[in-house]
C-alpha cells in the first residue's frame, strides 16, 4: 500500500513539475484546481473509502460472501453521489475568482478543476474497488493497478501537456486528462482481478449483485461520519490555502512547492493508514486484542522512522528543494525565501502528519469515526477561523499564517494520541456496536 500510494505522489509530483516547466502560475494553478477536485470528491471518497474497514471486519469474521456485497452497496452510492458531484461542482467553480485570485490563475485553476469533476465518477468507482481488494489483504492487486497507471500517467500527460508525439499542446488541460485516462485503465486492470474465475468463486461474486439491507446500514452508519470528516476538513484546507494564495503569485507558488514536497511524506504514509485500517478491521473481527497491538506498534515504527528521515532531509536541504521548482522570473527570490521558510515548517510537522494517520488508521479501522469526526472537524475549522483573521482582517504575512497551520496539525496529532491511549474505542461493547448490521 505504501507503494501504490507512493506511486500516485510520484504521479501528482511530476504533473506539476511539467507545470512548473510552463509557468509558477500554471503550477499554482494545478495545486489550487487540485485541492479544489479533491475537495468536492472528499464527502464521497471518504464515504466509500470505508469499503476497506468494512471488508476488512467481514473478513476477519470468516464471512468472505458478504466481502463483495460491500462493494456492491458501494456502487449503489456511488450513483446517488455522482449527480450531487457535478452539481457541486459547478458551483465550485467560481470559487477562485471570488477569493481574489488574479484573472490568468482563476482561468487556469478552473479548466483544471472542471475536467477533473467531469471525470470524478470513474475515481470515485476506482476508489471503493481499491478499498475492497484492501480490505481483502490482496494490497498486491492495488499496487499493480495504481503503479501500471502512474507508468500510464507519467509519459501520457507530458505529451498532452506539451504537445509530443503527434499530441495537441493542452497545457493544463492536458495534465487533468492524463490524469483520468490513466484512473480509468488502472480501474479497468481492478475490473480484470475482481472478475477473474478463482477471486468469483472464493468470494461468491456472482451471488453479490444484490442490495443488502443490513451491509448498506453499517456503511452509512460508519462511512458517513469518515466522509463528512474528510469533506470539512479538505474544504478547510481548500479554503485556507485560496486564501494563502490570494497573498499573490510568489506566495501561491511558494504553497505549491512545499506541498509538492508534503505529497512525499504524506503520500505514502497514506499507504500504511489503509494497512493499518484494514488490519485493524480484521482483527477486530476476529476479537483478536493482541494482533491489534502489534498492528499499532508495527505502524508506529515504520511511519516515524520513514517521516523522521525526511524532516531531517526537508531541513537540511530545504533551499535547494525549493529552487528545483524555481527557474527563472521576476518572482524568484521572494518564492526561495519564503519557500524555504515554509520548508522549516514542513520539517517540523511531518512527524504529527504520521502520528495522525496511523492513529487514525487505528480508530477508524475500529469503527471510531464518529469522535474522529468531531474532535477532526473542531481543530481544522478553528484554525480556518484564526487564518481568516491572520490574512483578512489582520492582514500578517504569510509566514504567520504558515505557522499557525503548522500548530494545528501538531494540535491533532496531540489529540489523537490521547484518544489512542484511552480505552472507550476498545471495549467489547464498542466491538459489539460497530459489527451491529442494525441502523
Amino acid at each position: 500500500m505504501v507503494i501504490s500510494q507512493g506511486a500516485f505522489a510520484v504521479m501528482i509530483f511530476t504533473d506539476r513539475f511539467f507545470m512548473s516547466l510552463v509557468s509558477p502560475t500554471h503550477m499554482a494553478a494545478s495545486l489550487g484546481g487540485g485541492v479544489a477536485s479533491f475537495f468536492c470528491m472528499s464527502l464521497f471518497i471518504g464515504v466509500l473509502s470505508y469499503t476497506n474497514a468494512l471488508v476488512a471486519q467481514y473478513f476477519g469474521t470468516n464471512e468472505r460472501a458478504k466481502c463483495p456485497r460491500v462493494f456492491t452497496q458501494g456502487l449503489i452510492l456511488t450513483l446517488g453521489f455522482v449527480p450531487i458531484l457535478l452539481l457541486l461542482g459547478y458551483f465550485v467553480s467560481d470559487m477562485f475568482l471570488i477569493m481574489g485570485h488574479t484573472i490568468e490563475l482563476a482561468e487556469l485553476e478552473s479548466t483544471y478543476f472542471l475536467i477533473l469533476i467531469w471525470g470524478a465518477s470513474v475515481s470515485l468507482v476506482k476508489t471503493c474497488i481499491a478499498s475492497y481488494f484492501s480490505g481483502i489483504g490482496q494490497t498486491r492487486v492495488v499496487m499493480i493497478a495504481d503503479t501500471l497507471g502512474v507508468a500510464l500517467n507519467i509519459p501520457l500527460s507530458y505529451a498532452l501537456i506539451f504537445g509530443v508525439g503527434g499530441f495537441p499542446e493542452l497545457g493544463i488541460a492536458g495534465a487533468a486528462y492524463g490524469t483520468i485516462i490513466a484512473t480509468l485503465f488502472s480501474l479497468g486492470i481492478f475490473i480484470c482481478y475482481y472478475l477473474e474465475p478463482i477471486h468469483r468463486q472464493r468470494f461468491a461474486v456472482q451471488h453479490s449483485l444484490v442490495f443488502d439491507r443490513g451491509i448498506f446500514n453499517r456503511f452509512v452508519r460508519l462511512g458517513f461520519p469518515s466522509g463528512v470528516e474528510m469533506f470539512l476538513n479538505v474544504a478547510a484546507f481548500n479554503l485556507f490555502l485560496l486564501m494563502f494564495q490570494s497573498y499573490g503569485v510568489a506566495e501561491a507558488a511558494s504553497a505549491a512547492v512545499v506541498f509538492n514536497w508534503d505529497i512525499v511524506s504524506y503520500v505514502p504514509m497514506i499507504g500504511l493508514n489503509v494497512a493499518i485500517i484494514s488490519l485493524v478491521g480484521r482483527f477486530i473481527g476476529a476479537e483478536d486484542l493482541s494482533g491489534l497491538r502489534d498492528v499499532i506498534k508495527a505502524g508506529f515504527m515504520m511511519g516515524l522512522g520513514y517521516s523522521a528521515i525526511l524532516a531531517v532531509i526537508f531541513l537540511a536541504f530545504r533551499g535547494l528543494l525549493v529552487a528545483i521548482f524555481v527557474d527563472t522570473g521576476p518572482d524568484v527570490e521572494r518564492i526561495m525565501t519564503l519557500g524555504s521558510f515554509m520548508m522549516v515548517g514542513l520539517a517540523t510537522y511531518v512527524m504529527a502528519d504520521a502520528t495522525i494517520l496511523i492513529a487514525g488508521g487505528v480508530l477508524r479501522g475500529a469503527g471510531d469515526t464518529r469522535w474522529l469526526m468531531w474532535v477532526s472537524i473542531l481543530l481544522h475549522w478553528l484554525m480556518l477561523i484564526v487564518q481568516y483573521f491572520v490574512i483578512k482582517v489582520w492582514e500578517l504575512g504569510p509566514e504567520v499564517s504558515w505557522v499557525v497551520f503548522v500548530i494545528m496539525i501538531l494540535m491533532t496529532a496531540g489529540a489523537y494520541v490521547l484518544r489512542l491511549l484511552s480505552s472507550r474505542w476498545r471495549t467489547p461493547a464498542a466491538f459489539e456496536r460497530v459489527m451491529s448490521e442494525k441502523w
